[in-house]
């Protein structure tokens, strides 16, 4: 059906950096975009950034240009964000998503929170 594991996430201290990771499994990994979101407490759930399957950046979100990077790695069929120079409003539950696996089914990992704090 397709699976996607995060991992990473935790406490960090303004400036600090963190790299979350998606494992994906059950689809043929290559073939689909790679999206990450975020929700922070109170807030909607909003797009981050955005890799498409020839491994471009599509679209990122202006709150993090400059200090997140997104990235794949198909042959182990691994999606990342990086995150550096992070802030108080980058605090969120993380999430990877890919979308209409096998044309029809959304997928989303299972989030990972991300709390900067001083």
């Amino acid at each position: 059906q397709g699976q996607l594991v995060q991992s990473g996430g935790g406490l960090v201290q303004p400036g600090g950096s963190l790299r979350l990771s998606c494992a994906a499994s059950g689809f043929a990994f290559s073939s689909y975009v790679i999206q990450w979101y975020r929700q922070g407490q109170g807030k909607e759930r909003e797009l981050v950034a955005v890799i498409n399957t020839a491994g471009e950046i599509r679209n990122i979100a202006d709150s993090v240009k400059g200090r997140f990077t997104i990235s794949r790695d198909d042959v182990t069929s691994m999606a990342y964000l990086q995150m550096n120079g992070l802030k108080f409003e980058d605090s969120a539950v993380y999430y990877c998503f890919v979308p209409r696996v096998h044309g029809y089914l959304d997928v989303w990992g299972q989030g990972t929170l991300v709390t900067v704090s001083s």
